[in-house]
This record gives C-alpha cells, structure tokens and sequence, in this order.
C-alpha cells in the first residue's frame, strides 16, 4: 500500500515557505484509493477533522518537528466538505480550510490577461469578498509570474508566508487562494519570494480596493461593487451631445489643502461633499479636477506618485466616501474629473518596482524603464499584461465610481523614449527613431475604451509638445483623447500679462500667436496647479504694476481667457486671487476673501462661468473655427485686441474687446457683423468687481459703417486694464 504520508521534499520546502505548489498536497487529496487531509496549523497542539455537522471524523498526526498534521479520513474515498478543529494550551478554534477549496478563476482569465484584453480585470484580481463552495472569505488573486512563491499575509495569519501559499495559475502567472471566514477590513499584503529565492519586502496589493493611512501601506479588503446610486439622470444627460460644443469650465482642486479643519485635519470625503461641491457650484463651474486621489505614499508628490491605481486615498476617508461625493456631485449638476497617472510609479519597496524579483511592470532596461527627472519607474506598455493593468484602472474608476473623465498625466513623457534624456541615455527604436510605439498603441487603446465603454466620459490629455493629433479620433491615425491641454497658450499668455504695459507692445504676438493652431486640436486652457509653485508666484503675483493695476490685469487676463475659443481650467485659489504659491500641506488663504480686491476677482470668476455657460457663442464652437474672428489683431501700439464669437445660426454673437494697457481708449472703433444694439453683458472693470467703473452705460449702437471686414461697427470706451463682452441684442 502506498505510504500516505507527504514527501519530505515537500514537507521541508513547505516549512521554508518555498514550495511552488502547495496546493499539490495540502487539502485533501487521493492516495491509493483513500482521502488524506493535511494541513499546516502553526501554534496548534492537535488538529482534528471535522464533518459540516460537527462530527469528528479524524484526529490528525502532527508529522515531527513541524506544523504539519496529515491522516487518511476512514471510510471516505471522494472529496468532501470538511472543517479543522485545532486547539493548543490556551485554547481551540475551528476554521475551513483554505487548501479545501479549487480555483475561482478560469482558463478564460488567464486567456484575457496575457492577450490584454480582460477589460474588468478588476473584477477578478485583487480581494474579492465572495461565497465559495458554500463558505463567506475573500479570494486574493495577483500577477507575479516569475516569482517562486506567493502568499498573502496578513493580521489573520499573523503575517507568515507559510499559512496562506498561493495556487500558481502556470499559463498566466496568476496566483490565487480562497481564504475563508475572512472578511471586510481586512489588511493584507503580498510576500513574494523572487526567482534567486531571496523573500521580497512584502507588497501592497496592484487592485487593492482599499489602503491603511499612510505612513502605513497594507492594502484592506473593501468592496466598492456594491454602492446603491441615486444619479442616473446626470449620467443620462451626460452623455447627451458632444462635448466640445458643451461649456467646460474646470475648478482644479487638491483635496487635502482646499481646507482643512481644526488641527489642519484632512477633510473626510463627506466633509468635502458639504462644502467643496456647492461653492463650486455657486461658482458656476462645469466641473471639479481632482489631483491624483489614487493612494501615494508621499504627501508632498501631491499624488502625482501613486502606488494604488485602484484605491481612493485613505487620507479622506473610504472608498464608499468617495462614491458619495461623486453622488452628490452629480446631484449637483457637477461633474468629476480624475488625475490618472499610467506614466510611471515610485521605487518604494511596498509598491510594483521589482514586483517578483525583476522589472515586471516596468521596462527592464533602465534607458526605457528609470525616469530621470522624477526617480520613477516607467511602465512597459508593450506588455500585454501591464497595459491591461492600466487600461482596468482607467475603466475601474469610470465604472465603480461613475466618474466623468480622466485627465492624463505627463503624456509627452510616455510618446517620447529621449523624454529629459541626454544622447546616449536613451534607447531608440531600431530605426533610430524616438516614438514610444507601445505607449501610442496603448493610450489609442484606453481611449478607445473609455469612450466605447461609457457614454459622454471624456479623456484629456496633459501635452506639452506638438504631436500630431492627440485629440484626434483613433480611426484617423490620433491619439483618441477628447480634449488636449494648451501648454502653449497658457506659457504665451502668461509670459505676456508679466511685462510691463509699456512693454507689451513689442510682445504682441504672444496674445495672438495661439489662433494659428487654436483648432487643430479641441483645446483645454489651462491656468494649473503647475503655474502657482516653485518660485512662479501666483496669477496675481505674475502680474505687474501698484496692487490696483495686478488685480486689474488679473481681471483682464481671465476675462480675455474666458472669451478665447477653448474650454476653461483654474486651480483652486486663483479665482480670488491667492497672493501665495500654493503649499500642499496648508489650506487656501480664504481670509483674502474679506477684502473687496479679492472677493470681486471671485465674483467677476462666477460671472465669467454664467455668460460662459448660458451663452453659446462662448462655448458652442471652442473647437471650431467657424466660432471664431478676428476684429483686430494688429494693434500692438495700444496693446488691444477685439474678436468676434460665434455658436450656431440664431445664436446671438460676442464680441470681446480687451485692453492691455491702463491707458482707457475712447471712441475705439471696432468692426461688427451686425447693425444695431449690442449689450455690454461683462466688463471687468466694473465698480463691482473692484475696477474703475468706467464702461459704455450698458450698451452701444452699431451703424451700418463697415470695419475691419465687417459690414457694421461701432465706437466703444475700453476701460483700462480690462476686457469687455459685448453681445448682440437681436430684439434690439
């Protein structure tokens, strides 16, 4: 009769902890013709079979000098359900055991994994709380192909990498276990034992759902497939229409120092709910971009640095917290924008750097795979399997927490293999050529994705270079994005509002330069985060002049902006004129807001979203060049500019006229497409907003004198330092 009894071999690498396939023999299985149970039960003086009803079935012999314990079961020849009854000195406890139960994923997973296409990986790696044979625990699935062994370890197991050795899936490199009675809250971590058998600092969970508080890195057990929603109407019309004819106006935030509460306390996600979502309604605003909430290790990487693409920060509370704010957006008539950054990760040891012992996520060579500027690690897009792990994420967040888009990080570093890269530093491709191949293949792929899977969603990308076509569809040879922020604009314009006025003359050309290219992409103009910290000052602190004249030129500035076609971004702060850079770790200086300078830069913001978003000639046509016309683009000597907006037929047009100079231009004719009145509808040099007050008394009536190309005109008062909206009346 064959001995029943484990092989040594197997026994002395389980005790190691460096068995590749415990599976193959812990459990239950078949010898000669009987069921033999072991198990590994560290601390236990005895350990006993026990049938569903309690009975006893076998006493199991603890093989010498280890934790093992095996026996045949009498009388049983198929496999059975059964239960371990393990009891020492100080106590006994009953368990399932996790070696009892088969695999809960399928060959057709890991088919999707290594061809890249699972599009809801999420829903089959990570921790999933779920009803296995019968029994409540979580299954816990990871990628670690290379790796010897895997285990998850936890609070449960008192972190051994003996008690929960993985099952390998051989033809994905997936690994996975059921561990029952497990439930949700549980904090987990992976150990990972590398191909050279050296045991790996443990890893926080790629799909965690859920994270510990930083400083601590442990992912938790955190279901996020089960939130009730109350916000099909919003999502419904959201994805009505095109986007590029409907208003974006952008309010950026960082949530962890928008405010702060006593003690500078984080906000919960609640908290924010109550006091983020209706000032930025009041505000007028389209839309909240949240800065990277992915969980990161580092506070002061603002999130730009994320190590879980899959778990909502824990600095504001749980993932359920997230989803009612989004709710309550959404309820709001406000829609949430995601920092997404599937440009590279932090080397911390918890996270996916080595992930089994070698590059895995990463590219291997370090000219490919090592980013210079921030000391991250780049992902290797032209894996199947990480693509796929970026694509999930992006998917995750659009379909657990019905956000509305993505706005992409640094993708001009992820098209460029010498991105910041000295000669010699980089790895071309072997033409010689410097596009990153795989990291086009795989943002065509996830914007087709994002749009394909969720209705009026929309994606925008962070690019700072000229390549062609990044908000053009995929079919037509583009990126697939939505939307493109204007670097461009945004260094031009700035640069430009920081002269002098004497000065601005000779630098004209910056304000009007962006209407040569304004429509070869669907623009975003964007007045960032990026613009306000490490020595830029703030928009405010940019612009020259007595405290009157830098108020002024910011009012001027964001009237010329929310008239030029694109949609509109602001970072928090700048819409009343925030006299510090930001800091990260402080909130928003929102005592400015007590001084009438302050709160009219507020007020004239909220009013440029309303004639933004109630009036199509502003927005309807950001993208096209049938919105736009020049009226004047030449007069440098006096630093004003005046063109013409327009939505589609019957829409009344605007015609904005700015003045860049404190000097007030009187009698300054400017060319109209229509005769008759045309209201003064904002002009940000109002008394209200903190200017002068001096204007054209609500309106101005244009005759039939051609001017500028245009078979009307009409003359106008330009206040100083300011821009003014004129629209036509047609009833007029």
């Amino acid at each position: 009769m064959t001995d029943w009894r484990a092989a040594e071999e197997d026994v002395r690498d389980l005790v190691a902890a460096r068995h590749g396939d415990p599976f193959s023999f812990l459990g239950q299985h078949e010898v000669d013709g009987r069921i033999v149970v072991r198990a590994f039960v560290p601390n236990a003086a005895t350990v006993s079979v026990e049938a569903e009803d309690g009975a006893v079935l076998a006493a199991l012999e603890r093989r010498p000098g280890t934790d093992l314990f095996e026996a045949p079961i009498p009388g049983r020849k198929t496999r059975f359900a059964y239960r371990l009854h393990a009891a020492n000195g100080e106590g006994e406890w009953r368990f399932a055991d996790p070696y009892s139960f088969g695999s809960v994923l399928g060959p057709l997973d890991d088919y999707l994994l290594v061809e890249g296409t699972h599009k809801q990986l999420y829903e089959k790696l990570g921790a999933h709380l779920l009803s296995h044979g019968g029994v409540d625990g979580v299954h816990f699935a990871v990628w670690a192909p290379d790796a010897q062994r895997v285990s998850v370890v936890g609070d449960f197991n008192d972190w051994d990498g003996r008690r929960h050795q993985m099952r390998k899936r051989v033809d994905s490199g997936l690994w996975e276990i059921f561990a029952p009675g497990l439930g949700e809250g549980v904090m987990y971590k992976y150990e990972i034992v590398a191909p050279d058998g050296v045991v790996l600092p443990l890893k926080a969970d790629p799909f965690g759902f859920g994270s510990e508080l930083r400083p601590s890195t442990a992912s938790v057990v955190t279901r996020t497939d089960h939130f009730e929603w109350d916000d099909a109407a919003y999502i419904a019309q959201r994805g009505q229409g095109d986007p590029r004819r409907k208003p974006m106006s952008v309010y950026e935030v960082h949530l962890a120092s928008w405010r702060k509460d006593e003690g500078w306390r984080f906000l919960t996600y609640d908290e924010l709910a109550d006091q983020l979502i209706p000032y930025a309604v009041d505000m007028g605003f389209t839309h909240l971009e949240l800065m990277p909430i992915s969980e990161h290790p580092l506070d002061a990487s603002w999130g730009y640095q994320p190590i879980g693409l899959f778990s909502p920060t824990r600095r504001h509370g749980d993932p359920a917290g997230f989803a009612r704010f989004v709710e309550r957006a959404h309820q709001a008539g406000l829609g949430v924008l995601l920092d997404w950054v599937p440009a590279h990760f932090p080397t911390d040891p918890h996270g996916l750097a080595h992930f089994d012992g070698q590059p895995l996520y990463e590219y291997a060579d370090p000219r490919r795979g090592f980013h210079p500027d921030w000391n991250t690690a780049i992902y290797d897009f032209g894996r199947k399997e990480v693509s796929n792990f970026l694509s999930a994420s992006a998917l995750y967040w659009l379909d657990r927490f019905h956000v509305d888009g993505l706005r992409v990080d640094a993708v001009a570093s992820m098209l460029y293999l010498d991105y910041s890269r000295k000669p010699g530093e980089w790895l071309p491709n072997p033409d010689g050529s410097n596009q990153n191949h795989d990291a086009v293949a795989f943002l065509q792929s996830v914007n087709q994705l994002a749009y394909g899977e969720h209705a009026g969603s929309v994606t925008i990308a962070e690019e700072s270079t000229s390549w062609p076509g990044v908000s053009q569809p995929v079919y037509a040879d583009g990126l697939g994005f939505g939307f493109k922020w204007n670097m461009g604009w945004m260094n031009d314009t700035l640069d430009y509002m920081s002269l002098d006025p004497v000065y601005r003359r000779y630098h004209h050309n910056k304000l009007t330069f962006g209407l040569l290219y304004a429509f070869s992409e669907n623009f975003v103009l964007p007045i960032s985060h990026d613009e306000v910290v490490h020595g830029k000052g703030t928009v405010l602190g940019r612009m020259p002049g007595d405290d009157w004249q830098q108020f002024a030129n910011v009012r001027a500035y964001y009237g010329f902006m929310w008239g030029h076609p694109g949609k509109k971004l602001l970072f928090m702060g700048q819409e009343f004129a925030q006299r510090r850079e930001w800091n990260f770790d402080a909130p928003l200086d929102w005592f400015l807001l007590d001084a009438p300078s302050h709160s009219g830069v507020r007020d004239l913001v909220r009013d440029l979203n309303r004639a933004y978003r109630e009036r199509p000639a502003l927005h309807a046509r950001d993208c096209e060049s049938e919105g736009f016309r020049w009226v004047v683009a030449d007069d440098g000597d006096q630093s004003v500019v005046a063109f013409l907006r327009f939505g589609a037929a019957g829409d009344p047009p605007v015609c904005v006229v700015c003045n860049f100079t404190p000097v007030p231009r009187f009698g300054y004719r400017v060319g109209l497409p229509f005769a008759g009145r045309w209201r003064e509808v904002l002009n940000t040099d109002s008394a209200t907003y903190g200017g002068s007050g001096m204007g054209n008394l609500g309106a101005v009536h244009a005759g039939a004198l051609p001017s500028h190309g245009q078979p009307a005109s009409a003359d106008i008062i330009i206040p100083p330092l300011a821009t003014v909206f004129f629209e036509f009346d047609v009833e007029g």
